[in-house]
């Protein structure tokens, strides 16, 4: 056990690593000013794409880079619809056929709440 123990260090103590001979990332600060006119910079990597938009550490609101950056305004695939996929696998003539042909079989008893079924049956039966 004693030979796996560390003298001399202690947690929250002085790392034994010297930063000699290490280069950092070259750095940028870049400013943002939020709606409520919070001012505030971030520290970014020089190679680092710079957002146009970062949220505020004060009030959370959406923040623009006073560097003048502009937002890109991203293309909106339009909503497609429940009819508009369906239009896309049958015509409208098709659709109101098989309407027609599910409604006779509901109308009929054969498809349907199983309650609908059993009184289709007795009359079925009552008019045979």
């Amino acid at each position: 056990m004693a030979e796996r123990t560390l003298r001399g260090a202690r947690l929250g103590g002085q790392s034994f690593e010297d930063e000699r001979g290490i280069e950092f990332a070259a750095r940028q600060q870049v400013g943002y000013r939020c709606p409520q006119a919070h001012e505030f910079e971030i520290t970014m990597s020089v190679e680092a794409e710079v957002p146009a938009v970062w949220e505020c550490p004060r009030c959370g609101a959406e923040a623009e880079s006073t560097s003048g950056i502009e937002r890109q305004v991203k293309a909106e695939k339009p909503v497609r619809t429940h009819w508009d996929m369906l239009l896309e696998r049958r015509s409208e003539k098709e659709l109101e056929e098989i309407l027609k042909e599910r409604l006779d079989l509901l109308r009929g008893g054969e498809i349907g709440p199983a309650h609908l079924h059993k009184a289709n049956a007795k009359r079925r039966q009552a008019k045979a």
